[in-house]
Formats: C-alpha cells, structure tokens, sequence
C-alpha cells in the first residue's frame, strides 16, 4: 500500500506537464484527460522501480496514447465528445474543468490550437513533441514508428502548415497586422470613435448566413453604419486571435480551440476597406489558416511557441 502511494505520488508529480503534453496534441480536456489516466493505468502495470527515466518513460506512453486516439479521430472523422474515462487513481474529482481548459486553450493559443487540428495524427505528434517539447527526432521516431528521416519530414512538413510557409512581403504583412490589431482593439472597445479610426470611409462589411443572428444584414457599407454593426461582433472578438488567412492577416474566431467564425480583412492605405464574416462549415473548411509569427521564421528551426503549462 505504502508503494502504492509513492507511486502515485511520483506520478503526481509529472502530471501537469502530461497534461500540458497532452493538451497540446489532443486539443480536448476531456481526450486530454483520458490519455493522462491511461498513462497511470499502464505505469500501475509495470514495475515502476526498473524505470531509469520515469519522465521520458512517462512522456513515450502517453504520446503513444495520444497518437492512437488522433488516428482513431481521424478515422471516425469526428471529435470524441464525453468520453467515459476508466477508474482508478490519481485523477481530479469532479471531471474537466472548464475554467483549466481555458486557462490551457490560451497558454496554447486558439489559432494554435485550430491549424494543429488541420495536420495528420503523426505530423501533429512529431511537431508537438519536437517544436514545443523539444524531444529528440530519434525518440519521436520510436512513437509514430518511422525513420528519424521521415520522422524530420513529418516535423518539417506540419511546420511549414503551422507558420504558412515563406512571406512575399514581410513589410506588408507588418502594416497590415498592426492594422488589424487596432480594428480587433477598437472591436473590443465598442467605442465607435476608435473603430471609425480604424475604418475607410466606404468601408463594406459581408458575412455569409451562418456567421449572423437574426434580422442582421448579410452586407453592409459605410464607415457610420459598419461601426454599428461591429458593436454585434465585440462580443465574439473577446475569443478572437490574429492569424493568417489564406496568406493574408485576419482573425479566427475559436472558443478553446474551436473554429467558429473566420474574419477576413481588406487593407488599402492602413485602413480596413472591407471584411468579411465566415462561418459557414463548407467555406471554412477551404479556408488555409496558419500562425501568424511574431517576427520572420527561419523555416530550418523550430517556431516559437508558448511554454507547456504545468
């Protein structure tokens, strides 16, 4: 019993990062969870004292349970909700916290978490546990089953997906995302002042049905009318991330990882000339999103991304 418990209590020590491990590759507290407690159920059936490296031992399994449940997603082309997770100790009562998985969705990043979703279970594993965890490309090999080459091409391949390959013109890119930065500010303001500033005169604001509550205009025009309509959207701008949009800066919308709505953004002389609503399943799905990066990105190296929580 006493060796029960110092188990669990090593265990216990390595969760959050688990957790945070887990999190990043899953994108559900419930899926994260689950692949946490199958970690323990398979340490309870080893023998715990022959294990020389009880974090890397910890982390190989778990990536290994995250991995087969990404393929088994992929497979049933639909997210596993309310999953039933198998008894036994050490887990948290009471089941996912909504305020941990919030708190976890923004250590992450919703856009983050949105172009992680667009990648396969193994290109996903490799990035996460080479990018953000910094695991050797000869351990991860060993989990998704690959060479270290292929292992490196997957990496380098869900890279390229996450930060959207090379920009044409970084300068640009720079104008337009301190443009987009003010109209998200002012959108979360609500003060129609500061939006006006943001907004070109015969500025045009389109959305497609899905994006809009009743009784609402699919478009709009003029600088007065369209700052009225964005009083509408500051409530969803509270979930709203820059990100890249079909190569250009707009916003995603994704409530702890969730994609609900993309904004696409017009730009002509610093000023928003246009944007669009888009929230409709079929459009968004041929939508390519990728991370905005804070500065250029040598595409050779891992991208900067935020410290596993826990």
């Amino acid at each position: 019993m006493e060796r029960d418990q110092e188990l669990a209590d090593r265990f216990e020590q390595h969760r959050g990062r688990l957790r945070g491990l887990a999190y990043r590759m899953l994108g559900s507290l419930d899926e994260t969870d689950d692949a946490v407690q199958e970690t323990w159920l398979r340490l309870e059936r080893v023998d715990a004292l022959a294990v020389d490296n009880l974090a890397g031992w910890l982390r190989t399994v778990l990536s290994r349970v995250c991995l087969d449940m990404l393929r088994a997603r992929r497979s049933r082309r639909e997210d596993l909700v309310g999953a039933t997770v198998p008894d036994g100790p050490p887990r948290p009562a009471g089941g996912p916290d909504p305020e941990a998985e919030a708190l976890l969705a923004e250590a992450v990043g919703g856009a983050l978490l949105v172009v992680l979703d667009t990648l396969s279970p193994d290109e996903r594993v490799a990035f996460v546990l080479h990018d953000m965890f910094a695991v050797p490309f000869g351990e991860i090999a060993a989990i998704v089953g690959r060479t270290t080459a292929t292992t490196k091409k997957l990496a380098s391949r869900a890279r390229h997906k996450v930060d959207g390959g090379p920009v044409a013109d970084a300068a640009r890119l720079a104008r337009n995302r301190r443009v987009v930065e003010a109209f998200l500010a002012a959108s979360r303001s609500g003060d129609l002042d500061t939006v006006l500033t943001v907004l070109a005169p015969d500025v045009v604001r389109r959305a497609d049905r899905a994006a809009l509550g009743p009784g609402r205009p699919e478009r709009v025009e003029g600088a007065a009318t369209v700052s009225r309509e964005i009083a509408h959207f500051g409530a969803a701008a509270r979930h709203a991330e820059l990100a890249l949009v079909d190569g250009s800066v707009g916003l995603v919308i994704a409530p702890l990882g969730r994609l609900r709505t993309v904004v696409r953004l017009t730009i002509t002389d610093d000023r928003v000339t246009a944007y669009e609503l888009v929230a409709d399943p079929a459009r968004l799905a041929r939508t390519h999103l990728a991370v905005l990066p804070d500065g250029p990105l040598t595409h050779d190296e891992p991208v900067a991304m935020p410290a596993p929580a826990g």
